[in-house]
Order: C-alpha cells, then sequence, then structure tokens
C-alpha cells in the first residue's frame, strides 16, 4: 500500500505541472491582460509598460511560468489586479465552495444512492420508470435553468428561500444551491447505482447469501450495496473537483462569492494571476481527490489488493 501511495504521488507531478501550463498559456492566449485594467479606452504607453513591469508581465511566459511556480511553493499566488493578493481572495472564496460542494456531495450520496437501490432492487416496476424518467428531465435541463427557475419559485414568488446566498453563506442557506449543483450528478449517481445494483443481484455470491438464510437487510448492506458501491465512489470522488470547479453557474445564479465567482472576476478581467491559482489550487483538489477514490477501492472490496 505505501510503495503504491508513493507511487502514485510521483505520477501527480507531471499532471501538475503540465495542467498547470495548459492553464497558464490559455489565459495568455485570451488576450493582453494589461488592457482590461484601463477600461474601454486603450492605456497609454508609459502606463502600460509600468503595469507589464509591476506584474512581470514583460518577461517571456516561460520565464513567467517558472517565476510563478517558484512563488507558488512557496505559497505567494501572486497578486490580482485590484492590489489584492490572490491567497486573500483564496481564503475568503475555498471555504464558501467547499461547504456547497461538501452540500452537494451529500445529496447525491443520501438520494443518489438511495433511489438507486431502490430502483435496482425493484427494477422494471413502476417506481423504478418514474425515477428513470425523472433522471432523464434532469439531466436534460441546463443546471442554469434548473437554478433559475428554483429561485424564481420559491425565493420570489413562494418566499421559501432568500433569493440571494448572504455574505457568509451559512449552510441553510446553501441547501437549494447545494441541490443545483447537484441535480445532475444526483441523477447520474442514481443511475449508475440502479444499474449496478440490478446486476450484482444476479451474482453468485448474493444468491449464496440468500441461500444461507441471512437477512434480506444484511445481504443487501453487507454483500450487495458494498460491492456495488465501486463505481459509484469512482464517480463521486472524481466528481468532487468538478462540482468546485464547476460551480460558476450556481454561484452567478445565488450570488455566491465563492471559488466560481472569483473565477469568473478573473476571467473578465483577464487577470492570470488569480485565474491560475485557482485553478492551480482546484487541480490539487481532484488529484488528492481521485488518489482518495483508488484507496477506497480496498476498503470496499477486500479482493483489491495494491502491490
Amino acid at each position: 500500500m505505501g510503495r503504491y501511495v508513493i507511487r502514485r504521488l510521483l505520477q501527480m507531478i507531471p499532471v501538475f505541472f503540465g495542467a498547470t501550463l495548459l492553464i497558464f498559456l490559455m489565459v495568455h492566449v485570451m488576450g493582453d491582460p494589461v488592457a482590461g485594467l484601463c477600461g474601454d479606452r486603450a492605456c497609454d504607453a508609459a502606463t502600460a509598460a509600468r503595469l507589464k513591469q509591476e506584474f512581470g508581465l514583460d518577461e517571456p511566459v516561460g520565464q513567467q511560468y517558472l517565476t510563478y511556480m517558484g512563488n507558488v511553493f512557496v505559497g505567494d499566488f501572486g497578486t490580482a489586479f485590484n492590489g489584492q493578493p490572490v491567497t486573500e481572495l483564496m481564503a475568503a472564496a475555498f471555504p464558501v465552495t467547499i461547504r456547497l460542494t461538501l452540500v452537494a456531495v451529500v445529496f447525491e450520496i443520501v438520494i443518489g444512492i438511495s433511489l438507486g437501490v431502490l430502483t435496482g432492487l425493484r427494477r422494471g416496476r413502476p417506481i423504478d420508470t418514474a425515477v428513470l424518467l425523472l433522471t432523464l428531465v434532469v439531466i436534460s435541463v441546463p443546471t442554469f435553468v434548473t437554478g433559475l427557475v428554483l429561485q424564481l419559485l420559491l425565493g420570489v414568488r413562494w418566499g421559501v428561500i432568500k433569493p440571494s446566498v448572504s455574505s457568509g453563506a451559512p449552510v441553510d442557506e446553501l441547501l437549494i444551491p447545494g441541490l443545483v449543483l447537484a441535480s445532475v450528478s444526483l441523477a447520474y449517481v442514481t443511475r449508475l447505482t440502479r444499474t449496478s445494483i440490478a446486476e450484482n443481484r444476479r451474482a453468485d455470491y448474493v444468491r449464496t447469501a440468500v441461500a444461507k438464510g441471512l437477512p434480506r437487510r444484511r445481504v443487501i448492506t453487507r454483500h450487495l450495496l458494498r460491492n456495488s458501491l465501486i463505481p459509484v465512489v469512482t464517480f463521486i470522488g472524481t466528481d468532487v473537483g468538478a462540482l468546485m470547479g464547476g460551480a460558476i453557474v450556481t454561484e452567478r445564479i445565488f450570488n455566491i462569492h465563492g471559488v466560481g465567482f472569483q473565477l469568473y472576476q478573473g476571467i473578465l478581467r483577464q487577470s492570470t494571476q488569480t485565474v491560475v491559482g485557482f485553478v492551480t489550487v482546484l487541480v490539487l483538489v481532484f488529484l488528492l481527490a481521485n488518489l482518495i477514490v483508488d484507496l477506497l477501492y480496498a476498503v470496499l472490496d477486500p479482493r483489491i489488493r495494491y502491490a
């Protein structure tokens, strides 16, 4: 196990540098970041030159990347164009998005897996058909439509929730945004769990457990569900990074000042330091989530052993 973890950590190094280099180059392709600082009017030559020197934009792109990564390893993610250190933006944004992501993941686990188990055990019955149709509708509707409709009905017309999340972003105000963020993934988790449960019900070890006279609840929880969760855990683990990075739409709809909000502002203002800094942390989150998922395989299925 220890050698496997070390090997996986070493494999993360080229992935980390490749992903950060790619996003660094993509941000530079968007255009001259200094031009965005001067609004509709073009910067005069002296101001543009001073700003480029101040932010290190007068150096070759390769040198900028090496300098930036060197600073990242000592905890310096640079300064946004508004003069605020990127680490301060991260300290304010990441706790909010982490809370929003945790709410979304809880919805995926509780509702998605429960509906998947229910429909997998009752395959072909009316409840199975109804859930399949409902998940198909959820997958077909874009997230921004779901968010705007729920905001209009629950927030504006019925007054059940606040249309916009307050600056502190407490958990109770993040329930509906979390449901919106998790909606599509929740539907996939339901379908994935249903298929896995339905297939494993016919497996020899399940029939053996039933033939031994074990209680139905024990057969489902100890034998059927445990082995059926491996693909679901894979999906949810990889979805954590996608939820954090893909929360831009949900955070814009509910005015949540999280990672998505800061990324949107960074892209809008062509702030290289902000965009690359946030994406760098998201890449690390994604890599660590995948490593944890791989290690969970051995917990769910004792037959899996890592060399």
